[in-house]
C-alpha cells in the first residue's frame, strides 16, 4: 500500500471535503512559504477580506506589523517540526483586520498532509469577549479583595468599639448588684438584673458574629499547645453554673479517662464545649445537663471524645439537616422563647473541623439530645 495521501489541495477546496467551509472557526490553509492557499467563509468574516484578496498572500498580512518579523521565524520553525498545537495554549496573539483594527485571537495549528505536500491548517477564534470577561472578572476580584480588607478593618474596629462599652456596662452593673456603692431596693435590683442580662446577651451575639466573620475570612488563628482537659471542662462548668442554678437544673461533669494532656487550641475547645453546654441548658427546662469525657478511637487513631447530654426538648429528625447551618433557628418565629443568632452550632462544627475533629448529634424528640465531639490526639 502507498503512504501517499489520497487527496490533494484541490480536494480540500472542493465538495469532497465540505467540512473546511462549514467549520465553526475561521480556518486558513498555509503552505511552506507562509502563503495562504485556502480559507473558509468564517475567515472572510473575521478579517474583513474577500477570499480572492487573501489567496496567495503571506499569512503575515493578518498579523500586526510589529509582530511580523518574529512570526516569520516562528512559522519556519514550526514547519521543521509540524505538530498539533491546541487552541488556547496561553499565547498572547493578535489578529489584524482589513480596516486596520487589532483584536486578540486564539489559534490552533495542525499539519495537513496531501498529495501536493504538507500544509498547515490554522483555526482562528476571536477572543475579544473572553478577554473582556477576564478583565471584568479581575476587576471584580480586586473589588472583592478591597471590600474584604475594609470588612476586616471594620470588624477589628467594631470588636473593640462594641465590646468595650458593653464590658463596662456589665462590670458596673455587677458592682451595683453586689451593693458595693450602697443598698438597692427590690425594684432597682430587678431592673439592674435586666440590664445585666441584656448586656450579656448582646455581648454573646456580637462575639458570635465576629467569630463567624473571622472563620469565613480564614483570619481566625489557632494556637496549638498541650491542654489539660479537666481544666477546660471545669472552666466551662464554672462559667455556666449560675445559669444551671437559676433554672434549677442538675449540671454535672464526668471525666472517665482523659489520659495525658492533648495538643489543641484551648480557646477553640473551650468555645465548642461552652456553646454546646449553653445550648443544652437553654433548651432544657427540667432534669439536667452532663458533660462526659473519655478516651476513644477515630479512624483507627487514638482520640478523646467529649459529649454534652441534656434532658431537653430534643430535635425532630426533619430538623437535623439544618441544625448546623448558619443563622438557622429550629423555631424561627419572632416570638420564640430562646433568643440567639443561630450561629452557635455552626461555629462549633467549623471549629471542630479546624481542630481536626468531628461533631455529631443523636437526639430523641421530647427526651433530649447528645452532641459528641471527637478529637484525635
Amino acid at each position: 500500500m502507498s503512504d501517499t495521501p489520497a487527496f490533494s489541495l484541490e480536494d480540500l477546496a472542493g465538495s469532497r471535503f465540505p467540512l473546511l467551509e462549514y467549520a465553526p472557526d475561521a480556518t486558513l490553509i498555509v503552505d511552506a512559504d507562509g502563503r495562504i492557499r485556502l480559507l473558509n467563509a468564517q475567515a472572510e468574516r473575521l478579517f474583513g477580506y474577500y477570499r480572492e484578496e487573501l489567496i496567495g498572500q503571506p499569512i503575515e498580512m493578518l498579523i500586526p506589523a510589529r509582530y511580523r518579523t518574529r512570526h516569520v521565524g516562528e512559522r519556519k520553525g514550526y514547519y521543521h517540526d509540524p505538530h498539533v498545537r491546541p487552541m488556547g495554549v496561553g499565547l498572547e496573539l493578535n489578529g489584524l483586520r482589513k480596516n486596520g483594527s487589532e483584536f486578540p485571537v486564539e489559534i490552533s495549528l495542525s499539519p495537513v498532509n496531501t498529495s501536493d505536500g504538507t500544509f498547515v491548517s490554522a483555526s482562528i477564534r476571536d477572543s475579544s469577549e473572553r478577554k473582556a470577561f477576564e478583565r471584568r472578572l479581575q476587576e471584580l476580584n480586586t473589588e472583592l479583595e478591597t471590600a474584604g480588607r475594609a470588612k476586616d478593618q471594620f470588624l477589628a474596629s467594631m470588636s473593640h468599639e462594641l465590646r468595650t462599652p458593653l464590658n463596662a456596662i456589665i462590670g458596673f452593673t455587677g458592682t451595683l448588684l453586689m451593693q458595693l456603692p450602697g443598698p438597692l431596693n427590690p425594684e432597682q435590683e430587678r431592673q439592674l438584673e435586666i440590664v445585666q442580662s441584656s448586656a450579656q446577651h448582646l455581648l454573646s451575639l456580637i462575639n458570635d458574629i465576629l467569630d463567624l466573620a473571622r472563620i469565613e475570612s480564614g483570619k481566625i488563628e489557632l494556637h496549638f499547645e498541650p491542654i489539660v482537659v479537666r481544666e477546660v471542662v471545669d472552666d466551662v462548668a464554672s462559667t455556666l453554673a449560675a445559669l444551671a442554678l437559676e433554672k434549677e437544673l442538675e449540671f454535672t461533669t464526668q471525666i472517665a479517662d482523659a489520659g495525658e494532656p492533648i495538643v489543641t487550641d484551648r480557646r477553640a475547645l473551650r468555645q465548642i464545649l461552652l456553646n454546646l453546654a449553653n445550648n443544652a441548658l437553654k433548651y432544657t427546662e427540667a432534669g439536667g445537663v452532663r458533660i462526659d469525657v473519655w478516651s476513644s478511637n477515630a479512624n483507627g487513631r487514638s482520640a478523646i471524645a467529649f459529649s454534652v447530654s441534656d434532658t431537653g426538648i430534643g430535635i425532630k429528625p426533619e430538623d437535623r439537616e439544618r441544625l448546623f447551618q448558619a443563622f438557622k433557628q429550629l423555631d424561627p418565629s419572632n416570638t420564640r422563647r430562646h433568643q440567639g443568632t443561630g450561629l452557635g452550632l455552626y461555629l462549633c462544627r467549623n471549629l471542630s473541623s479546624m481542630l481536626g475533629g468531628e461533631l455529631t448529634v443523636t437526639s430523641e424528640y421530647g427526651k433530649g439530645s447528645t452532641f459528641t465531639f471527637t478529637l484525635p490526639r
